[in-house]
């Protein structure tokens, strides 16, 4: 147990890398820490294709991200940052790090920024690119590196606007170069545009910081969970849209179809093609053999058959000149 606990608290002492609420709530509206690592691996949803596709577009008055790593006090951990590329070098630079390219992890937590440039030669939306590598001191990758983030940055040249006291929307103010300073959360010359994190799901949209509204047919914060017209039957789950997820053993738009073409027997559930799942006491594909004796009578009936035998689900079949739930009633003592 000692040596348990001991390796569980060197696992949470271990790399972590995360970008702090705060920062998170600048381009979201929300205030939440998004971790790409922790206790010494990369999450799984940051290695999911479709992770880029639910970050929000960073918006111009940020200019640059922190993120907040640390190696903990057990193991050394080398990085080096193999790619910062831009896609749209006419709106945005080559992103740069605040600390060196290559180097050693800290051990305590500590916050780097990536730092992301626009060029100034027009406005519009960029992509770019950040390649990190991490190694342990024996030269091995962390399981999940290099990592490969593509993300997107807005650069907008804004003039001043002679009415911007009046076009600044979502609690943007005009500052004295008259252009519009939008809140956290919110985007474009006059702030009309709301930023979640992740994005709106399933055709959303977002209508405020960290919020989305959803189309028909979808629900939850993010859009993400579908609404079922019909009810899922046999402990189906709305997965998408009409959409049920359905247990093993059944199939249809609502899963009220049985892949037992024979049903399954004594209280049995459908677990695949003509195979059933059986209740205690019962066996055969569909549940249609009950074993003799008393390991059936122990399984099936909770309280035992006092002269007879059990049968089913607490049923007794009951001996010559007895009767009763439990064949505890004599017909000679009635007589």
């Amino acid at each position: 147990m000692e040596r348990r606990n001991r390796q569980q608290q060197q696992d949470k002492d271990d790399l972590s890398l995360w970008i702090d609420q705060q920062q998170v709530k600048m381009f979201s509206g929300f205030p939440m820490e998004i971790y790409i690592a922790a206790e010494g691996r990369v999450l799984s949803y940051i290695l999911d294709p479709n992770f880029e596709k639910y970050l929000p577009v960073i918006p111009s008055e940020v200019g640059y991200v922190n993120f907040t790593w640390k190696s903990g006090e057990h193991k050394k951990y080398y990085y080096h940052f193999d790619r910062l590329q831009s896609f749209n070098e006419d709106i945005l630079q080559p992103p740069t790090v605040s600390v060196e390219i290559r180097g050693r992890v800290p051990r305590k937590p500590k916050v780097f920024s990536v730092l992301l440039p626009c060029s100034g030669n027009s406005s519009g939306v960029a992509s770019f690119s950040i390649g990190l590598l991490i190694e342990s001191h024996k030269g091995k990758p962390l399981p999940g590196t290099p990592l490969r983030l593509r993300l997107r940055k807005e650069c907008a040249e804004r003039g001043p606007d002679p009415e911007c006291d009046k076009k600044c929307a979502n609690g943007g103010w005009c500052n004295h170069e008259k252009i519009c300073q939008c809140l956290e959360g919110y985007m474009g010359q006059h702030c009309r545009t709301a930023l979640c994190y992740p994005q709106c799901m399933n055709g959303g949209s977002c209508t405020s910081p960290g919020m989305c509204s959803c189309p028909s047919g979808f629900q939850g914060r993010h859009c993400e969970g579908g609404i079922c017209k019909d009810k899922c039957l046999n402990g189906g789950k709305c997965i998408q849209k009409d959409t049920c997820d359905c247990p093993k053993g059944f199939y249809g738009l609502r899963c009220e179809f049985t892949k037992c073409v024979i049903p399954c027997l004594n209280g049995g559930r459908c677990k695949g093609v003509n195979k059933c799942r059986c209740s205690p006491g019962f066996k055969g594909d569909h549940c249609e053999v009950t074993p003799p004796g008393r390991l059936a009578q122990r399984h099936l009936c909770q309280r035992p058959c006092r002269h007879g035998t059990c049968v089913g689900q607490n049923r007794c079949l009951c001996h010559e000149g007895w009767h009763g739930k439990l064949c505890h009633r004599s017909m000679t003592n009635e007589c």
